[in-house]
């Protein structure tokens, strides 16, 4: 077993924000000759974390291997140190994978006193709210436009260990770190990506509220309600989602919020149906405490469709039923709509509830 240590010099910014958010966890990422630990090797352990506010990197490789269980017990030793652990799918793969080698070796293996934080299973609901088209790490990478000097993929260095193993040269041996050091290194820069999240759970202040108007696609004017957020962390990445009714753009410290304003009729629909009569010529209903002073003849037993009353005014669109009273356009539509007031327009408070709700509906987190 060899280890390799180095400072990894990164930007101030970056090395600040994971010194704030890390400083008492360790990135990992193994690499492996097959998928199945009584049949493959574990040859190489990366690890990035901070010692005296100072950011390393170590890697130990497996050059013997019959050396493996010695290089198990010095990872396992090294994150006893530790209370987090950081890893992209390590806990589909990673931390599976070395518990059965634990195993085979029968070494004590307790991952349980450190918190995992696994960027994979976190960021894998979001993968359509960020437009992301895989969720492989490189893909991350790409996503926040990040670049690597290694070509090869993990099943692709596996030959390049067993020609290493063969015949060892400082030429394999390089390939073989440079991956793995690619792949903590990637994870250092896009562990912001988790800042999406964040946002998507609330994580921010609104800052403003304005009606607006706006032109669509066929150049018709339409209202609109802007609201501006101040998001707790940093956005990494511009983006953009939205549908018929929302539309948010997220870059920085701020995001901002465009709703579709519904100015027309609505309908009101009484919840007990069965207390009121439905008057056709009038399109209403009215509840059969008062219904004496209607003709028999002009008036129908309600039913849930049409057991309602209108209003005319302006309202802003919700996917559940967030604001009362919620009125909708047909009784079957599950898109509701309450009313937007001056009270309302003037409580920041209830903007926020509202703007958490449009982010989660648009990343399908209601």
């Amino acid at each position: 077993m060899k280890v390799y240590d180095k400072i990894l010099n990164l930007p101030d910014e970056l090395v600040k924000y994971l010194y704030e958010r890390y400083c008492d966890g360790v990135f990992f990422d193994i690499e492996t000759t097959g998928f199945v630990p009584a049949n493959s090797s574990l040859y190489l352990i990366g690890c990035a974390y901070f010692e005296d506010k100072v950011l390393h990197l170590s890697q130990w490789f497996l050059d013997t291997p019959e050396d493996e269980e010695n290089l198990i017990c010095a990872f396992l030793d090294f994150c006893s140190g530790f209370s987090k652990i950081i890893h992209y799918n390590g806990a589909g793969f990673d931390i599976p994978y070395i518990i059965k080698k634990c195993a085979i070796y029968h070494i004590p293996c307790d991952f349980s006193n450190l918190k995992s934080i696994d960027i994979y299973k976190l960021i894998t609901p979001y993968k359509d709210f960020l437009k992301l088209p895989g969720l492989k790490q490189k893909q991350l990478e790409d996503f926040m436009g990040i670049s690597r000097k290694d070509e090869y993929s993990g099943g692709e260095l596996i030959k390049v260990y067993n020609a290493y193993i063969s015949s060892p040269s400082d030429k394999l041996l390089m390939l073989l770190l440079l991956h793995n050091y690619e792949d903590v290194l990637g994870m250092l820069k896009i562990v912001s990506v988790l800042n999406y999240i964040e946002l998507a759970n609330g994580n921010f202040t609104v800052s403003d509220f304005t009606v607006t108007d706006s032109k669509t696609a066929s150049d018709v004017t339409v209202k609109e309600a802007v609201i501006t957020l101040k998001t707790a962390l940093n956005i990494p990445v511009r983006i953009s989602n939205g549908n018929d009714n929302f539309y948010i753009t997220a870059c920085g410290d701020t995001a901002k919020i465009c709703v579709r304003i519904h100015t027309d009729e609505l309908k009101y629909f009484y919840p007990n149906y069965k207390d009121y009569y439905y008057l056709p010529a009038e399109d209403c209903s009215i509840h059969k405490s008062v219904a004496f002073y209607v003709d028999k003849n002009y008036r129908t037993k309600a039913k849930a469709a049409d057991c309602y009353s209108k209003k005319t005014g302006t309202f802003l669109p919700q996917y559940r039923p967030l604001f009362e009273p919620y009125f909708k356009i047909d009784y079957m539509d599950t898109i509701t709509y309450f009313e937007l007031t001056d009270d309302f327009s003037s409580d920041n408070g209830r903007i926020k509830e509202y703007a958490a709700h449009i982010i989660a509906t648009l990343a399908k987190k209601q």
